[in-house]
């Protein structure tokens, strides 16, 4: 991950708005897919049960990995960002998460800590990160039967691969560049086989009624 990455997550993390004190039911921590409140999928997703060891690749502000703790499971986030992570600690820090600012592949081919029942990324590490780097440093951490998945925007059409995304800064200043990793639905069957999962299941969850239109891509596999 380079400086100008790091720069532009922690850039991100300043210009993002908190997560609500409580969702539409009323809860103060709840797992959230998608990029609308109160939509979609929850953390049964990840099929979590007490004493699980969850490894959040890019928590950001920790919203997720905090409502996983409430389910008993040993959470474990990785992101790059201090920025976020310090929100992570300001928000959460009386829940029994364990936090990390690491790159993501740097931090599961470091050979530290226990290997994982679950992992997931929600707009997070698997976005931003080469498959080919990331996705086999997942599978040599996840425990057989363990569950990776991973949400994000669906791919525009024709633009596959490498992309570029920004993240606006000040009216005076040019926006940071990352990269993020786009792909058909149907690709990501093959993508996932090829480093060693199985039972691949990719869908699209459909934007809330309203104006917006762009759905989510849920994808989860199993090791």
């Amino acid at each position: 991950m380079s400086m100008v990455e790091t720069l532009a997550w922690d850039t991100y993390a300043r210009r993002r708005p908190e997560r609500r004190p409580v969702n539409e039911a009323g809860e103060v921590t709840w797992f959230n897919w998608t990029q609308y409140a109160d939509h979609g999928p929850g953390a049964e997703v990840l099929g979590v049960r007490p004493g699980h060891r969850v490894l959040d690749l890019g928590c950001g502000k920790g919203g997720n990995l905090a409502h996983l703790t409430t389910l008993g499971a040993r959470a474990v986030g990785v992101d790059v960002s201090t920025a976020q992570l310090q929100a992570a600690r300001a928000r959460w820090g009386d829940t029994d998460m364990t936090l990390h600012c690491r790159d993501a592949v740097d931090f599961l081919t470091s050979g530290g800590g226990e290997d994982s029942d679950s992992a997931y990324s929600v707009f997070g590490a698997v976005w931003f990160t080469d498959p080919a780097r990331l996705l086999p440093a997942i599978r040599a951490r996840l425990r057989p039967g363990g569950v990776l998945a991973f949400s994000q925007r669906p791919p525009v059409e024709g633009c596959y691969g490498c992309q570029a995304s920004y993240i606006i800064r000040g009216e005076e200043e040019d926006p940071l560049v990352v990269r993020r990793w786009d792909y058909e639905l149907e690709a990501w069957d093959g993508i996932l086989a090829s480093h060693g999962f199985r039972d691949v299941r990719v869908r699209l969850l459909p934007a809330p009624p309203g104006p917006r239109t762009i759905g989510t891509l849920l994808v989860r596999a199993v090791a």
